[in-house]
């Protein structure tokens, strides 16, 4: 079982940076695939970035890249995001998400998040 809280959402203006944390409780965090989605209101949850349990191939949506970074520190049992040039568009519940497996994360992972809400301002 892991469980995964989020922090570190807010309110923004255009142009700003926000840095997303998640922090996984349970053991083997390394094992897992880490995510990060978000739901904009109206829309589906898709998916913004991804990472290995190696902290490799580092997966982004067209709309975030150059501009969002993931990254992941397995002694700390953390997952972060790091997001710069925040657009209005951005705004949504972002939710960190887990999955066991040695590829990539699922758009169905194993766990998910609270979510935390980022609002950006024009």
């Amino acid at each position: 079982q892991v469980q995964l809280v989020e922090s570190g959402g807010g309110l923004v203006q255009a142009g700003g940076s926000l840095r997303l944390s998640c922090a996984a409780s349970g053991r083997r965090f390394s094992q897992y695939a880490m995510g990060w989605f978000r739901q904009a209101p109206g829309k589906e949850r898709e998916l913004v970035a991804a990472i290995r349990w190696s902290g490799g191939n580092a997966y982004y949506a067209d709309s975030v890249k150059g501009r969002f970074t993931i990254s992941r520190d397995n002694a700390e049992n953390t997952v972060y995001l790091q997001m710069n040039s925040l657009k209005p568009e951005d705004t949504a519940v972002y939710y960190c998400a887990a999955e066991k497996t040695t590829i990539t994360i699922s758009t169905t992972p194993d766990y998910w998040g609270q979510g935390t809400q980022v609002t950006v301002s024009s």
